[in-house]
């Protein structure tokens, strides 16, 4: 028999070895990033440990909460709150925090979301009861600021950083509503009859600039027709002259005699008479000339008589 009261001396130190391992293995734990574990000794604050992995004492530690240090949102249902000229508005918040303590969290408020919640309706109801109706519509960055201010100093003792507050619906009455909806359908109307004007405006403007370009275009054309038209007249009198020129320049090396000159001169004031022209003045060499044209022909008509 004594070789049976080994054997179950074996079994009770391997189960108690397996049953260590067991509570060994149950409380070795591992915190991921951006994650916080608050633990607690004997029912008493311990620690704060961060990212790793970590062994808690079997019986005596206990994570008593896992916080996220991650910034956060919050979105809370619309409270109502009443402005300086009694106007009882709907207005919801968004706020983005962060935990930076994670024992005060733990710690510092019992429900810290709820307590957040309520601390923002109160601040808000603050922020506009000093406001009338059209300043809390339109100071919307201001009231973020305020409220991030007041909530971020507040949450302090909590552990908590408030990184920004924004409003995100604003509804005022339904009567005011309606009466917003009309200005702005005004003002939208208005802007339209601006923007069609502008359009006409640039649009008479585009047409006029064409004319005046069609306008310098006919006047430059003509222009350069007329020059065109001169520089022709410019060039065939020049050939005139040119040919008028080369005869006289023929005549000279021709050697031609004074009669042969006032003959030349005869015809060339031949061919003027033929001309427009209403007055010719009519130089003495050429009356002699003709003179003597006519004197040699009645002296042909008496010789022909004659015979």
């Amino acid at each position: 028999m004594p070789g049976t009261g080994l054997g179950l001396g074996f079994i009770v130190v391997v189960v108690l070895v397996v049953l260590a391992l067991v509570l060994i293995v149950r409380n070795i734990y591992v915190v991921q990033q951006s994650k916080a574990y608050v633990v607690e000794r004997l029912g008493a604050f311990h620690s704060v440990v961060g990212v790793g992995i970590h062994v808690k004492v079997p019986f005596i530690d206990r994570i008593v909460k896992r916080v996220s240090l991650k910034e956060q949102v919050a979105d809370f249902d619309p409270q109502p709150v009443i402005t300086k000229d009694n106007v009882t508005m709907q207005i919801d918040t968004v706020i983005y925090f962060q935990i930076t303590d994670p024992r005060l969290y733990t710690y510092g408020v019992e429900y810290p979301m709820n307590a957040i919640e309520n601390l923002t309706a109160t601040t808000l109801r603050n922020i506009i009861g000093e406001m009338e109706l059209d300043q809390s519509l339109t100071s919307r960055d201001v009231i973020n600021a305020k409220m991030r201010s007041i909530l971020d100093e507040a949450t302090d003792p909590w552990g908590i950083k408030v990184n920004r507050v924004e409003l995100k619906n604003i509804l005022p009455p339904r009567e005011i509503q309606n009466a917003m909806e009309k200005q702005m359908k005004a003002e939208r109307e208005r802007r339209e009859s601006i923007l069609q004007a502008e359009g006409q405006k640039a649009s008479q403007i585009l047409v006029a600039e064409g004319e005046k370009q069609s306008a310098i275009l006919k006047a430059d054309a003509a222009k350069q027709a007329k020059i065109m038209a001169a520089e022709a007249e410019a060039t065939a009198i020049l050939k005139v002259q040119q040919a008028m020129a080369d005869a006289l320049r023929m005549l000279n090396e021709a050697a031609p005699n004074e009669q042969v000159i006032k003959l030349k001169a005869l015809e060339t004031f031949q061919k003027v008479a033929d001309g427009k022209a209403t007055k010719i003045i009519i130089p003495s060499e050429i009356q002699s000339l003709a003179g003597l044209a006519a004197s040699a022909k009645t002296l042909l008509e008496d010789d022909s008589k004659a015979q």
